[in-house]
């Protein structure tokens, strides 16, 4: 070997590459109790005592919920466990009767749905709130925080901010093709499918540059086509360092994508574990899944190929008569 060319640097053992993240949460997460409540090695929300009746009814009556930083936590249950209204609720869109609950090591019960989402709190919604009749871009641009130009002194002067707008209309566009909705940045929201509204509405959220991202049945409506896109979006979100909560009947998104299942039935927690084991927990039996808890949920292919292709050509059958 000459004096020039350097030796080649030792092999790193797989030691020192560092785990994919599913891995690393699972070990983070290996030694937590199967018990509901059960406090987290670093929890980004803590809640405690948090309640909230309609009409006599606790439609939420939570003792006590921690939720794992930078995993992907699902939230299951039966209609009317609750799920919802505990998303409203840490979110700001509700107020509790009583508790309390922190977000970032920080109290923030009873804070807007705005300073949350400020915090970096975000969320989507099972029905999306996109903007039908203004363009897909415009729906991005809107989902910017703190813009100069809203102040009303300050649009007059673009000086001001129009910088901003450049380089906020560039994340957007750049969101857009990640989640391959750039061809139709200029199409009005309402004409898109109702998967492509959700990956509209999943990508305006991160217009904010959030910390957790909460959403509540993302498959809901969703074509078929589509899931597997959603699912690698959503898993996306935590191999950047983001936390995802999220609400979901289907179990084989649960199973295929979660790190930790948090289940719910009449307002309180029942059950909380590993998506391999939830799945048998008695308590989970009897709130949720009742006769169908035996079915095989352990394939990670959610659709088999012939199925999938079946629902890609309908997809585009639909969307070449818009």
């Amino acid at each position: 070997m000459s004096a020039e060319t350097p030796p080649n640097p030792a092999p790193r053992g797989d030691g020192d590459a560092p785990a994919p993240p599913r891995e690393r949460i699972a070990r983070e997460l290996a030694d937590v109790p199967r018990l509901p409540g059960a406090p987290k090695p670093d929890p980004i929300i803590v809640a405690s005592g948090v309640r909230r009746t309609f009409g006599g009814i606790h439609a939420v009556d939570v003792e006590h919920l921690e939720v794992q930083r930078g995993a992907i936590t699902a939230l299951i249950g039966p209609n009317g466990a609750g799920k919802t209204t505990l998303f409203n609720l840490l979110t700001g869109f509700d107020r509790a009767d009583v508790g309390e609950w922190s977000f970032e090591g920080q109290p923030v019960h009873g804070r807007t749905a705005a300073r949350m989402a400020a915090a970096g709190m975000v969320r989507t919604f099972q029905l999306t709130k996109a903007l039908s009749r203004m363009t897909v871009i415009d729906n991005m641009r809107l989902g910017a925080t703190a813009q100069r130009g809203e102040n009303v002194l300050a649009s007059l002067l673009p000086t001001l901010w129009r910088g901003q707008e450049a380089d906020i209309t560039a994340r957007a566009y750049e969101l857009l093709e990640r989640f391959k909705l750039d061809t139709k940045a200029d199409d009005f929201a309402g004409s898109l499918s109702g998967g492509q509204r959700k990956l509209l509405e999943m990508a305006r959220a991160l217009m904010t540059r959030p910390t957790m991202v909460m959403l509540d049945e993302p498959m809901a409506g969703v074509n078929p086509a589509l899931t597997q896109s959603l699912l690698g979006h959503i898993q996306g979100l935590r191999d950047e360092g983001m936390t995802v909560l999220f609400v979901e009947h289907d179990m084989h998104m649960v199973r295929h994508i979660s790190d930790w299942v948090v289940v719910m039935a009449e307002g309180r927690i029942v059950a909380e574990g590993p998506p391999e084991t939830i799945m048998q927990d008695q308590a989970v039996v009897d709130a949720y899944l009742g006769a169908h808890h035996d079915t095989d949920l352990g394939d990670d292919a959610l659709l088999v190929d012939d199925v999938v292709e079946q629902y890609e050509a309908e997809a585009e059958a639909e969307e070449a008569t818009q």
